[in-house]
Parts: C-alpha cells; structure tokens; sequence
C-alpha cells in the first residue's frame, strides 16, 4: 500500500486506514482478528479507534489483537477523546476528562503511547486555550507522539492550529472529518484551511455510510443499517433522489471499469486534494477486501469529471464569493 505523510509532520501512513467503530458491535473478536491480519498484510498501517466506540470495547478488543500479534511498532495507532454520548453534554474537552481519558485509553490499548490523538469534537462550554493546554501536556508527557482533531468546522480547527503555531506549541497535524461522494460539504472551508495551515485530512465514512458500496440501490438488505431500527437514521439520509443519483453513477462506473462499486468510490476520495487516507469501517473481511482493491485502481479522467459534477456541492458566498473565485 502506497504511503502519504501525515499533513506536515515526519509520519506517514497508508492511503487507507482500518476503522473499528463496529467492533465488539456488529463485529465479533473473531471477524476483528481477521480484519486486522488481512489489513497488515496488504501494507496497511494506520489502525483508527476510539474511546467511546462501544463504551471502550474497541479499545480493548484492539488492544487484545495488536498484543497476540506482537506487531505494536508496525502499527500507526490513532484514537480519539472528547465525545461522551449519552450525556447531556455530548462533549467534553476539558482537560480533566482529556487527560482521564488518555490513561483509560493506554490501558485499554495495551501501550505506553498513542501515536496520533484527536480531539473528537469541538466543545462549546470549554475555553479552547484549556483543551489545547491538555493536548500540549499528553505529548510532553510521552504519552502521544502526534495530535489532531476531528469533526471540526473550518474555522474551529484553522483557529486551533493557528494558536498553535503562534504559541510554538504542539502542531496539529491532521483533521478527521466525513468526507464521500455523498458528503462533500467539508470542500466549502475545512479542505482550504487544513491545506492553509498544513493540516492533512482523514477521511470517515468513505463510503457514504456504506451507501456508496451500491447495496441499497435496489432493495433494503436485511442485515444492514439501514434495516435496522436503531441505525436507519444513520443511513437515511443519503437514500434520497440526489444521492440516488451519485450511486447509479458509480455504479455505471464500475461497471465500465470492471470493478466494484466500492474501489470507484474510495479510488476517487484518495485522490481528492488534502486527503491522506480514507478510514474503512468494513465489518467483514469480505468488505475488507473490496475496499483494499481501490488502492489499485485509476479513475480515467471522464470518470472523475463525470463523479465531481453529478456530487459537486453548492458553493456559494463567502467560500466561493465573487472575490474568491479562482
């Protein structure tokens, strides 16, 4: 698998990450250990987690595998902190609970250090001073090597690493946002910033919450999230007329390009600008492999012209206002 650095920083990573939202949900410790042997072996490096998937059981069961394996120095380990589901509050940034959470998180991991740490959400109810106090002090502590953040606006991150920066503090180095066919909205301000202050984007839900592999193109598969009543919300809104449209269009690519619905998907977002790997939340090894397959894969020139313009989000005032336009 190809290897990108990680926005302006000396690691690199391969263009595409493993997820492990569903583990220990919806994937078993079996159908983990498969995954992870199957992602090492295609060259895979850079393995994504979380402290709140499955209240830590991700973290765990992760923690569990790298350990059997024995191959913790291969592995580019990112997890994440901040979201506290299920609370009133959502979010939490404070460095108490950053810091909490960091310790939790090396024990569940089985390591002594995390090689990229993101913040999970912006927090409105926390200074970003104290938030960014928390980020400086895990890595002088050697608990993390490299930092990030996720799910924030444009503004919020170029604000977050500009501080940095003017303070000579802990860069930040990557974002973690969703980003597909079907979800472009971060083109209109966290694309620009991330490349304006050096920041590389890691991109979540690749697949358009699994919309984009085609599956719900003709019926509703009755083991998917879309059928089940506790994760349809999650999938519904790409099930619409426009998103109908952008998965018959790859659909009608892959078939001219003999190949699946999935690589046409991934091979496209790969190549867009700022994108350093795609986070693969496969839950079997046989959606593993398709995704794996896209590393492989070249879109014709046509093709992607033809992908951009049916997905192209609107762009207007102020990203791409009269003064703007290039």
């Amino acid at each position: 698998m190809e290897q990108r650095p990680l926005g302006r920083c000396g690691l690199w990573v391969g263009r595409l990450a493993l997820g492990t939202g569903t583990w220990t949900r919806g994937t078993d410790e079996y159908e983990a250990r498969d995954l992870l042997a199957a992602f090492l072996d295609a060259g895979g490096t850079l393995v994504d987690t979380a402290d709140g998937y499955a209240d830590g059981g991700a973290e765990s069961l992760l923690g569990e595998l790298l350990e059997e394996f024995e191959v913790r120095d291969q592995v580019v380990l990112s997890t994440k902190a901040g979201a506290v589901p299920g609370t009133q509050r959502r979010v939490d940034t404070s460095r108490a609970h950053l810091l909490r959470s960091l310790d939790t998180s090396l024990r569940r991991l089985r390591t002594d250090v995390i090689d990229l740490w993101h913040v999970n959400a912006w927090d409105p109810w926390t200074p970003l001073e104290e938030t960014l106090a928390a980020v400086d002090s895990a890595v002088a502590s050697g608990k993390v090597r490299y930092v990030g953040v996720s799910n924030f606006s444009g503004w919020q991150m170029a604000r977050a690493a500009t501080m940095q920066q003017a303070m000579g503090r802990t860069p930040l180095v990557t974002t973690q946002v969703e980003y597909s066919l079907l979800e472009r909205g971060i083109e209109r301000e966290v694309v620009p910033a991330a490349q304006a202050v050096g920041m590389g984007i890691l991109a979540w839900s690749p697949l358009g919450r699994g919309v984009l592999t085609g599956k719900y193109r003709h019926s509703m598969p009755i083991d998917s999230r879309g059928a089940n009543a506790e994760t349809a919300g999650w999938v519904q809104p790409y099930l619409d007329e426009r998103g109908r449209r952008i998965v018959d269009a790859v659909a009608t690519a892959a078939e001219g390009l003999g190949a699946s619905p999935t690589e046409v998907a991934l091979a496209w977002l790969r190549d867009r600008p700022g994108v350093v790997s795609s986070v693969v939340g496969a839950r079997t090894a046989q959606q593993l492999a398709a995704a794996l397959a896209a590393d492989e894969l070249e879109l014709p020139d046509a093709i992607t012209i033809a992908l951009d313009d049916v997905s192209a989000p609107i762009l207007g005032y102020p990203e791409f206002g009269w003064a703007q336009r290039r």
